[in-house]
Formats: structure tokens, C-alpha cells, sequence
């Protein structure tokens, strides 16, 4: 199950950055088709679809990695074992709150679906399809969440809390600028 997981979240990473790399592509293409004359007021709608697939695909990665802000003034001050209870309260907060955003995100993108609902932009497509990204990308955090809070209540140290030390222990620090 860890392996599955973890191959989840490195996918959801690479279709966040596949989806960043496309954002590149289409405003490359627009700069150059404007010069050349050619309209291309769809492509707004296209990449502003596309910042939140790239966000949203990318959000349980980050998260899994320590790359979510994060902070640990309070946590570093208290013992291994109060941090590990306040852990677990904020994770267990973390997964209510997830949970109901994954369950509206769902239902708004299942109801723009069953009401046929269009794009009101320059490109006429269901809206559902821009949005699945939300949807889908809120379930993910949601079991990245509840992946960190079951690793806690067995013991272990949150996911996040060893990457960041895996990264301060090579001197990068990058993170904490």
C-alpha cells in the first residue's frame, strides 16, 4: 500500500508540473500567434484552467514533501510527545477540513456535469472538465492528509517533518527562506 501511495502523489506531482509545463507552452504559442496576428483569446480561459490543474494535481505532492508552509515555531519547543499529540490534533483538523472540500469540490464539479453547465468564457466547453481538476485534486490532499494522520497514530514521523530534515541535513535550507 506505502508504494501505491507514493506513487500516487509523485503522479499527481508530475501531472501538476506536466500541467505547468503546458502554461509555458500556450503563452510561448500566444506571445508568438499575437506578433504573427492571430487572435487567441481562448487560450486565457485554457491556462487559467490549466494554473488550477497544476495547483490543484501538485497540492498532495507538495504537501507529502514538506513543501507546504508550515509552522513550526511551537512544535520545535514542545517534547516528542506533546508534538506528537499536537500532531495528530492538527491532522485530525486538517482532515475534517479536507474532507469537506473534497466533498463540495465533488458535488459542485457532479452538478456543473448533470446541469450540462458551459464555460461563459471565449471557449464554450462543459465545465465540469476544468473543474475535475479541483475535484480530483481535493481527494488526493484528503488521503495524503489521512496518510500523515495514520503514520502518526502508529508511531512515525509525519512524512513532511522527514523530508525537511532529509533536506537540512544535505544544507539545504532552501526551503526555509
Amino acid at each position: 500500500m506505502r508504494r501505491f501511495l507514493d506513487r500516487l502523489y509523485l503522479v499527481s506531482g508530475a501531472l501538476g508540473a506536466v500541467f505547468v509545463g503546458l502554461i509555458c507552452v500556450l503563452m510561448v504559442g500566444q506571445s508568438i500567434l499575437r506578433e504573427l496576428g492571430v487572435r487567441t483569446g481562448a487560450v486565457n480561459d485554457v491556462v487559467s484552467w490549466f494554473c488550477a490543474a497544476a495547483s490543484f494535481f501538485a497540492i498532495a505532492h507538495a504537501f507529502k514533501h514538506g513543501d507546504f508552509v508550515r509552522v513550526g515555531l511551537l512544535m520545535e519547543k514542545l517534547s516528542d510527545r506533546a508534538r506528537r499529540a499536537l500532531e495528530i490534533v492538527c491532522l485530525s483538523i486538517a482532515t475534517v477540513s479536507v474532507a469537506y472540500l473534497a466533498f463540495w469540490a465533488n458535488k459542485f464539479t457532479y452538478e456543473s456535469y448533470a446541469f450540462h453547465e458551459v464555460a461563459q468564457g471565449l471557449l464554450p466547453i462543459p465545465i465540469w472538465i476544468p473543474q475535475a481538476s479541483f475535484a480530483i485534486g481535493s481527494v488526493l490532499l484528503l488521503i495524503a492528509v489521512v496518510d500523515e494522520l495514520v503514520i502518526v497514530l502508529r508511531g512515525g514521523k509525519p512524512s513532511y517533518v522527514l523530508a525537511v530534515e532529509e533536506r537540512h541535513a544535505k544544507g539545504d535550507f532552501s526551503s526555509d527562506v
